[in-house]
């Protein structure tokens, strides 16, 4: 199991970037590379791939993976992560825990501006975390209550007090949970339909040039960029093509140099391993460890009786999705918290694929069978982000049938079905949500009844168990690994057997590149990332 940082260093390590940058990132020095013949270069285009299209770029509105994938070359966090975790600088330099571990000291990059010549400055830190994130984001929203006062010693200085030591409080300064928000863009304003929202301003090594809807986004170079001499790439351009077919023969001929998370089909893998100019690269997905599941309406008769959600979960084969459709990239889900994830407890099991105990679950909620032996109808709307979801959706429809349950498939786009799960407006979906390297992070945000929002990555499907909250919020306050690790042991032993939601597959997707692309994939959130090292060669 990774562990995010050495408990020293929350407690009174301060991390300088000299230090963090020559060793803890995976990039290599200018030295290393040159010995290596690859010395990094200025110029060129990387193509690329989005799929589906996003509704918008900025990643602190809309949490869907498109969104991220786009807003984390024009948007930044304090911090970014290595494969292990580590925290390593990013707008921050450097930072220092308090003895108490109660204080945060951060100090800002300088010379850093906005895509519009704007400096960059520690108001719009504390803009960030004290008022845009804390109404916009569901899972940031109990981090940063968390902070009782937030001051600026200095226009390059940050300090954040908390209310109680919080162990992974360093965890979530990434650009995909806090990005940086230009408070003189958004302080005042309806931060939801500000007309700045069509071209984000951010202080990422891109910034946003041309956007045709359903052809291309296109991102370029910023001139201004706060380390010097990068980025090396002058642009990146994001392709929006909805067949998988057209996506895989573009990188097969070059037309594009990367592939990401959606954008070729699992079934595709296979025969891209074996061309000779291409790498594919599983790395990068230790911070998101993304955890793909049935989402449950228990608003909904009789989703709400634990009886059905457990035939439900005894109706699918876990390890058939993952080896017969996603031809092993991933592994079947073992419960709440992926197997990747910090506080993971293999002792807690889910209902294994059986129909039989399905019928008898149904039976026993007083559901049976008709004359064509369905006991249960239950309308299902499948992810719609390219055709590996489909599939799905169709083996599900068809193993459900096994236990006497009938799905009835519906139809949406991205932005139809993100709007109808955020308003609870379905009876069963597909979801997938990332878990963020800690569960008080990114598991905790599903099941709370606080957190019972019409937003998409809140606890969408209704459930509530005081029980359940009151365990997160054991672990959530409480600076004890120890004390953390048993609070998390009963969480899990209680939602696998309430399931409150059916997990299906830990999720990890290939990044497929051509070999003239270099440090693509060099930290623990993969292509969420700057992109300032990243060139061709």
């Amino acid at each position: 199991m990774a562990q995010p940082f050495p408990r020293g260093m929350t407690r009174r390590g301060v991390l300088a970037s000299a230090v963090a940058a020559g060793s803890g990132g995976g990039l290599m020095t200018l030295d290393q590379a040159r010995a290596q013949g690859v010395a990094p270069k200025s110029g060129g285009t990387l193509t690329t791939f989005l799929t589906p299209e996003p509704p918008i770029l900025i990643n602190a509105i809309n949490f869907q993976a498109p969104t991220i994938i786009v807003g984390s070359k024009i948007y930044q966090g304090l911090l970014k992560y290595g494969f292990d975790l580590t925290p390593l600088p990013q707008l921050a330099k450097s930072w220092e825990v308090s003895p108490d571990a109660l204080t945060y000291t951060f100090h800002l990059q300088d010379n850093v501006k906005w895509h519009d010549g704007q400096d960059f400055t520690a108001d719009d830190v504390i803009f960030s975390l004290t008022k845009f994130h804390i109404e916009m984001s569901p899972r940031a929203r109990a981090i940063l209550r968390k902070v009782t006062k937030a001051t600026a010693p200095d226009p390059h200085t940050v300090q954040l007090t908390l209310d109680s030591p919080f162990e992974p409080f360093l965890l979530a300064f990434d650009v995909a949970t806090l990005p940086m928000l230009p408070k003189h863009i958004f302080d005042g304003t309806d931060y939801r339909t500000n007309p700045m929202n069509q071209k984000p301003i951010g202080t990422g090594a891109f910034a946003f040039a041309e956007w045709q809807r359903g052809n291309f986004i296109r991102l370029r170079k910023f001139p201004d960029y706060w380390k010097p001499g990068q980025p090396y790439l002058d642009e990146i351009i994001y392709r929006i093509a909805p067949d998988s077919q057209s996506r895989e023969l573009a990188i097969q001929t070059g037309q594009v140099l990367f592939t990401q998370a959606n954008d070729i089909e699992p079934f595709d893998v296979p025969r891209l391993r074996g061309q000779a100019n291409l790498t594919v690269e599983t790395r990068g997905w230790e911070m998101f460890s993304p955890l793909m599941w049935i989402e449950v309406n228990h608003r909904v008769k009789p989703l709400d009786d634990k009886r059905v959600r457990q035939a439900l979960s005894h109706a699918f084969d876990r390890k058939f999705i993952v080896d017969r459709l996603w031809f092993g990239v991933g592994r079947p889900a073992t419960g709440p918290i992926a197997s990747t994830t910090r506080f993971h407890d293999p002792s807690s099991k889910l209902q294994d694929f059986n129909p039989r105990a399905a019928q008898e679950l149904l039976d026993a909620a007083g559901l049976k069978p008709n004359a064509q032996g369905i006991r249960l109808s239950v309308k299902h709307l499948p992810l719609p982000y390219s055709e590996i979801w489909s599939r799905l959706a169709e083996y599900m429809k068809a193993a459900a049938k096994q236990s006497g349950i009938e799905l009835v498939l519906e139809s949406t786009d991205a932005a139809g079905w993100a709007q109808r799960v955020g308003a609870w407006d379905y009876e069963t979906s597909i979801n997938y949500v990332y878990q963020y390297g800690d569960p008080t992070l990114g598991v905790e945000r599903s099941y709370i009844s606080s957190n019972i929002q019409k937003i998409l990555a809140a606890n969408t499907s209704g459930y509530s168990n005081p029980q359940v909250d009151a365990l997160f919020a054991k672990a959530r306050s409480s600076a004890d690994p120890a004390e953390r690790k048993a609070a998390f042991a009963e969480i899990q032993k209680i939602l696998t057997d309430e399931v409150p939601v059916v997990w299906l597959m830990e999720m990890v997707w290939p990044t497929i590149y051509d070999r003239k692309v270099h440090n693509l994939v060099e930290l623990g959130t993969g292509i969420h990332a700057s992109f300032d090292d990243v060139f061709l060669g």
